[in-house]
């Protein structure tokens, strides 16, 4: 029996690194992207890409994050790679063959939520950040274009994504842990959704083949505090101190004027304090998928 081929946009990045080597083993995976190691060495955000070969599974992962855009053009960039990249990637797909799943790397920011609890699915789509922008046209997009072609969908929203190395949010606790320039606050309570990197790569199988649309993450929801001391253990350092939300809201303000290179500010800070969490019940019913604990799984560096 010949493996299923399978095409990866975007296998360079974090997700990729962790994912494309649990891959290998399923499938026959060839790489699409502009790093030096992609076998087809593209920008998607600006060209159709020539593909030679026929797929069974597209993994569609390539995406801008991580960044707040300052000017028209830095928005315009998001909508470049999440959404035109998307279609130039169907474009292309249209003139050579059209693969039996299509697979999607969304995101839980189309929820346009800075906290709540449990949301699941059925919440409206109201991101108004580029980025969320971005990944609902590319999702709407992809919904008509694999309805039209007869392909199946599978679109899943990954919350903050935990892993060797991980960018964002998680990134910026590490080096400040590491450093000594952060401080819990209002003791951690806060609750935050999370996934484990290689999830990704275990629910694929069952993805491919029944598509849906389904919000990923762990079952502990782990608190800022828990992670905290996680990571403080696995550095080597004390867990840092905690202040008060009364002490960090002046601090917060200060930092709104300072910009970028303040530590926190009000938005941060809201984020900081507020409980945001997914529910993954849809992923665990439909898909017979079991996502691995992220405080017993999560180690910084391998």
């Amino acid at each position: 029996m010949s493996m299923n081929k399978l095409l990866f946009t975007g296998a360079s990045g974090f997700l990729g690194h962790n994912v494309k080597p649990l891959l290998n083993s399923i499938y026959e995976v060839k790489t699409l992207g502009f790093s030096d190691n992609d076998d087809i060495k593209v920008n998607l955000a600006t060209t159709v890409p020539e593909i030679e070969e026929s797929f069974d599974v597209i993994l569609h992962a390539a995406g801008k994050a991580h960044s707040m855009p300052k000017t028209e053009a830095e928005k315009k960039v998001f909508f470049d790679v999440n959404y035109q990249g998307t279609v130039n990637l169907c474009r292309a797909l249209e003139k050579r063959t059209i693969p039996n799943a299509f697979i999607f790397i969304s995101t839980v920011a189309v929820y346009g939520l800075d906290f709540g609890e449990n949301i699941t699915e059925e919440h409206p789509l109201n991101g108004n950040t580029p980025y969320a922008l971005s990944k609902i046209r590319a999702e709407q997009f992809l919904t008509e274009w694999c309805a039209r072609h007869n392909v199946t969908l599978g679109i899943i929203r990954p919350s903050l994504i935990a892993g060797p190395h991980p960018p964002g949010n998680l990134a910026t606790m590490i080096k400040g842990i590491q450093t000594g320039r952060y401080f819990s606050v209002a003791g951690g309570k806060a609750r935050k959704s999370i996934l484990m990197v290689q999830d990704i790569a275990r629910l694929l199988p069952s993805l491919i083949e029944k598509g849906g649309i389904y919000n990923v993450c762990d079952d502990t929801q782990p608190t800022f505090r828990e992670l905290e001391i996680l990571i403080a253990k696995q550095l080597g350092k004390r867990p840092p101190l905690s202040i008060s939300y009364w002490l960090a809201k002046p601090i917060a303000l200060i930092g709104d004027l300072l910009g970028d290179k303040a530590p926190v500010n009000s938005i941060k800070l809201k984020k900081i304090t507020g409980s945001l969490t997914f529910s993954n019940e849809r992923a665990k019913k439909e898909l017979g998928w079991h996502p691995v604990n992220v405080l017993d799984n999560f180690t910084i560096e391998k």
